[in-house]
């Protein structure tokens, strides 16, 4: 076997030892979930304020994440850095508040070096933590057991499974707390209103639709050459038939045409109503753009209608109107 060849073996077979042993320390995790992981979730709920979320070294950077999640999910989070808040940064933290503490060891200097404040404030706290003889876990008011057989690293040094199983563990809360709260996929667009999602769940279609002077209305006795002018004027590829109340009765589209020159239609003595399509597809205005999107992809077509429960025109929204914004 060759030098490189032996390299890249090797480096297959340690690496999915890594992912076996990680797979291994999460399957052993999810058994010694209960009453203490119960605990947390109801002192979650019942806090006033925002969980702080603290962690040294890689502990912190799960942290870190955590809060990320927690806060994207309906529970407000911040992550405040053990070692800066005994500089100040534990004025972040405030009576209503409750703390997540993490540490595989439960020794971090700098975290519990704080401990005793937190508690004189009467901050609850809960210790995510692998030892439950910790200092970390004699401080605290719940325990999390977050404790690993064994690292991925080959040295069991490096914090990797340990540091995984913490990260599943705080997915595992957020997400126990996203039920608890009935927490809905509407509530998770609004925290990411920048994102597809978001983009997805809202924005309403009175949001992108094109209204007033923009419609091409036409009446129903209007000459064929005045609807093509008008179709022409605005640019939907299609025109509108309404009533003198507004109503839609019909629409006209550049398909339409297409099929009425094949068919070798005379068109100069026809009207808007000779060569509307009547009762077309319409949508709300309060209706998701998503929704607008579904109907044309459904119906094959590239422009609905949105008019009010007695079919009064409102507007009109196109598949590139969705597609500028973005929805689709």
């Amino acid at each position: 076997m060759s030098s490189d060849s032996f390299v890249a073996a090797r480096a297959i077979q340690i690496g999915r030892e890594a992912l076996t042993v990680e797979a291994q320390a999460l399957t052993d995790l999810a058994p010694r979930l209960g009453e203490a992981f119960a605990g947390a979730v109801r002192a979650v709920l019942a806090c006033r304020g925002r969980v702080a979320v603290m962690g040294m070294g890689k502990s912190g950077h799960v942290g870190r994440k955590i809060a990320a999640t927690l806060a994207s999910t309906g529970t407000p989070a911040l992550f405040v850095h053990p070692a800066e808040a005994a500089h100040g940064d534990l004025g972040m933290v405030t009576g209503s508040d409750i703390v997540l503490a993490l540490s595989n060891s439960g020794e971090s200097d700098e975290l519990n070096a704080i401990l005793p404040t937190l508690k004189r404030l009467g901050v609850p706290v809960i210790a995510m933590t692998g030892r439950a003889q910790s200092s970390l876990a004699a401080h605290a008011d719940i325990v999390l057991d977050s404790g690993v057989a064994q690292e991925a690293c080959p040295l069991q040094l490096a914090p990797t499974a340990s540091t995984t199983a913490q990260m599943a563990l705080g997915d595992a809360l957020a997400v126990a707390l996203l039920d608890a709260r009935g927490f809905k996929a509407e509530d998770f667009a609004r925290s990411h209103p920048g994102g597809a999602l978001g983009r997805k769940l809202l924005t309403h279609v009175r949001d992108l639709m094109r209204a007033g002077d923009a419609l091409p209305r036409v009446a129903p006795t209007l000459p064929f050459t005045e609807v093509m002018r008008t179709m022409s004027a605005k640019s939907l590829g299609m025109a509108v038939v309404v009533d003198e109340a507004d109503r839609v009765r019909g629409i006209f589209t550049d398909g339409d045409l297409r099929r009425l020159i094949e068919q070798g239609r005379d068109l100069r003595g026809l009207t808007a109503a000779d060569v509307a399509h009547p009762q077309p597809r319409t949508i709300h205005p309060d209706a998701l753009a998503v929704d607008a999107a579904d109907l044309m992809e459904a119906a094959r077509i590239t422009v609905v209608l949105v008019a009010d429960a007695e079919q009064h025109l409102l507007g009109a929204i196109s598949i590139n109107d969705l597609m500028r914004a973005k929805v689709i």
